[in-house]
């Protein structure tokens, strides 16, 4: 699969601003600093596709990228940034918990946790929250450009560990920067997406 083509379309604030085509959508979700915005500009090879903040926890919105004129990315508001009040957390919560319940085009998420380091409390909760909703959910582990293959090998035992992981659930290792694993991320959501798609 081949990203050829990518649009901004919207911030949102609310559900009733989301897009009403019913094209599949697929989720990034993930800690505030962990990437996401990097990594879909990284996968439509676009550099300013989704804004980069040098601010953790400034993203507000449900931000909604049209991808080959049949899919979108959703670009979630990130969590677990301390300098954010609770009252703003808690909104967050519920933009994200009303996206996962109600959205009916939804078909997977792409949930971000550092490779370097242990998945933190918030990454379980989102990861439990997401197989209970029984939504497909692939871990993407980012900077594993700063891992040697020893550190990797370690890495991946922790994270499945961390997140319970089962037989089919899904990791890939990827670096934005130097855009390893990008091909393999694309092909995983797309190639599974078009067969849930067919089978609707």
């Amino acid at each position: 699969m081949e990203i050829k083509q990518s649009d901004f379309i919207i911030s949102a604030v609310a559900a009733s601003q989301y897009p009403k085509d019913d094209f599949p959508e697929v989720a990034f979700v993930g800690k505030s600093n962990v990437g996401k915005s990097s990594l879909i500009n990284a996968l439509t090879n676009r550099k300013k596709l989704a804004k980069v903040s040098g601010t953790p926890g400034k993203t507000r919105l449900v931000n909604f990228f049209l991808i080959n004129k049949g899919v979108y990315f959703v670009d979630l508001p990130g969590y677990g940034y301390a300098k954010i009040s609770r009252e703003q957390q808690k909104t967050w919560g519920k933009m994200i918990e009303s996206y996962l319940q109600g959205r009916r085009t939804l078909r997977k998420f792409v949930l971000l946790v550092d490779s370097r380091h242990k998945p933190t409390e918030d990454d379980i909760i989102m990861h439990n929250w997401i197989k209970h909703y029984g939504v497909e959910c692939i871990v993407v582990a980012t900077k594993v450009d700063k891992l040697t293959k020893m550190e990797i090998a370690k890495s991946k035992k922790l994270i499945k560990e961390t997140l319970d992981f089962e037989p089919n659930d899904k990791l890939v290792y990827i670096s934005s920067s130097k855009k390893v694993g990008m091909q393999e991320l694309v092909d995983t959501i797309f190639d599974e997406l078009i067969n849930m798609e067919n089978q609707r």
